[in-house]
């Protein structure tokens, strides 16, 4: 439920739905945020969706706050009902050389690695949000088995493509970038591409995500 709209800035504002993190309050945003697309009011430009907030940027030559204001305070909301929800299957590797953290975590949790990549495997995820870097998929939300903080010291640079979690969420790694999460594999595929102006995040906020093992080489093969 969308509890109160403040000013963020000069020409953008957000939307507060609490301070929860879960399914309940992320679909509140994704309805609003997925209402405010259809209906292309004038004078936004950017919207975009986190966890339990929702940041509008807008031209202010064109709309001032209030008025955006009393325009998202009366919106009439569209539905989103579960076959709307996009399933997306993404194939990750699980060797070695891409699960860089897997011994660690095994370590750490006290579960075989085994195990943690059947528990992994065997959910199905939510996007929260995109961002970060471009396009990564915030995605909820991993097995309570597995869940352990990010690491102490991040590492300078994480593989493209790299798949990993850290607490509730998992993620994909759409860019070489430096980071803190746990990583348990790669994937081959391009979750986000820079040169499909049109759509080019493979995974958006609302969809659902199930990630499939592949080999070492059905990987190299879809890079063929």
């Amino acid at each position: 439920m969308l509890k109160n709209i403040l000013n963020l800035g000069d020409a953008a504002l957000y939307c507060d739905f609490g301070n929860e993190v879960n399914r309940k309050t992320n679909l509140h945003v994704i309805t609003y945020f997925k209402t405010l697309q259809k209906l292309n009011l004038k004078g936004i430009t950017n919207i975009t969706p986190s966890y339990n907030k929702l940041i509008i940027s807008y031209d202010l030559s064109i709309i001032k706050f209030q008025e955006l204001k009393e325009e998202i305070k009366n919106l009439k909301l569209i539905q989103i009902k579960n076959n709307e929800e996009k399933i997306v299957k993404i194939p990750v590797c699980l060797d070695d050389e891409f699960s860089l953290d897997l011994n660690r975590l095994s370590e750490k949790l006290k579960i075989e690695k085994d195990k943690i990549i059947q528990t992994f495997l065997k959910k199905e995820y939510f996007c929260y949000m995109t961002g970060f870097i471009a396009g990564m998929p915030f995605l909820g939300d991993t097995d309570s088995k597995i869940r352990l903080q990010r690491l102490d010291t991040p590492r300078v640079k994480v593989p493209k493509g790299s798949v990993g979690i850290t607490e509730q969420f998992c993620n994909i790694y759409t860019f070489e970038s430096p980071g803190g999460w746990n990583i348990i594999g790669n994937t081959p595929i391009k979750v986000f591409d820079k040169f499909n102006q049109k759509n080019p995040a493979k995974i958006n906020p609302g969809d659902r995500v199930a990630f499939y093992k592949i080999n070492k080489d059905e990987y190299l093969k879809f890079n063929e």
